[in-house]
C-alpha cells in the first residue's frame, strides 16, 4: 500500500535540507521505494512531501540514511504526517 508523507522542520532551513539530501540521497537519486518527492520552504521552515510505495521502504529509509543525515544537520525540530494513499493523479 503507497503511503504519504509530509514533514514540517520548523526552522530548518534550505541550506540544512540540501545538506541532509545530498548526504541522504547522493546524486539527487531517489532511494528504493520513493515514488515522489518534493522540497520547498514555507513560512516556518522547510516542507517536504514524499510518496513511498510502502510502509516498509519509507522506513528503511528512515532508519538506513535519513536519521543520522537529520541528526548531522542538527535538525530536531519538525513534525511528521503519514497517512495511507487512496489515489495517486499523475499526468
Amino acid at each position: 500500500m503507497a503511503i504519504g508523507l509530509i514533514f514540517e522542520g520548523n526552522g530548518v532551513t534550505q541550506e540544512q535540507y540540501e545538506q541532509v539530501l545530498a548526504q541522504a540521497c547522493p546524486g539527487n537519486q531517489p532511494p528504493p521505494g520513493m515514488l515522489y518527492h518534493a522540497a520547498g520552504v514555507g513560512e516556518h521552515g522547510v516542507i517536504v512531501i514524499d510518496i513511498w510505495d510502502s510502509p516498509e521502504s519509507m522506513h528503511a529509509f528512515e532508519t538506513e540514511k535519513l536519521g543520522q543525515a537529520r541528526q548531522a544537520a542538527h535538525i530536531t525540530s519538525h513534525h511528521v504526517t503519514i497517512f495511507p494513499l487512496i489515489n495517486i493523479m499523475q499526468p
